[in-house]
């Protein structure tokens, strides 16, 4: 009675055959599936979400990080004054961040007493609330130049430091 009541429950694998098929089936080709979905989705070139723009957006990931500036070697340098004007006055006009007033000399006494080298170096380094100065639209010797305007506005003796080319072209004429 046993043998017809076994032969209604057995199912397609019968052989350890089978159930290797039946595992690998059911188990690897599904993950080889996902695996070729993934890579068929990845591949192709999708703007980011919300980019209005694909071209724009592709050039600014892929844009230069540095930058090279050239500029006119041979124009003439600046004076003291206009350097004050275009890069110092933003601050030593109002006092801003305890910067010196131009011609206070009372606030600037300790500065020019320090020597005009250390009143340089603080500029093109920066000092305190200052940032450094140097490297920017004016060069280190204009820069100089703006030190000594200030620090001659508040009783300094500073002498305006001429351009090297002009030190060697009146060096040269005396040597003659």
């Amino acid at each position: 009675m046993s043998a017809p009541h076994d032969a209604a429950h057995t199912g397609p694998i019968q052989t350890p055959k089978q159930l290797l098929n039946t595992v690998i089936l059911a188990f690897v080709l599904p993950v080889f599936a996902i695996i070729g979905l993934v890579m068929f989705v990845t591949s192709g070139d999708k703007p980011g979400a919300g980019v209005a723009n694909p071209e724009q957006a592709v050039a600014q990931r892929i844009q230069k990080i540095g930058l090279v500036e050239i500029r006119d070697a041979n124009r003439p340098l600046r004076a003291g004054e206009a350097v004050y004007q275009g890069q110092c006055a933003a601050c030593h006009a109002t006092g801003a961040a305890g910067a010196p007033k131009l011609g206070d000399a009372a606030a600037w006494a300790p500065r020019i007493q320090t020597g005009f080298e250390a009143l340089v170096h603080s500029a093109l380094s920066g000092k305190g609330a200052m940032a450094p100065q140097g490297g920017g639209e004016f060069n280190d010797l204009e820069i100089a130049r703006g030190v000594a305007y200030m620090a001659n506005a508040a009783g300094a003796k500073f002498e305006e430091p001429a351009a090297p080319a002009a030190e060697g072209a009146s060096e040269a004429a005396s040597g003659s």
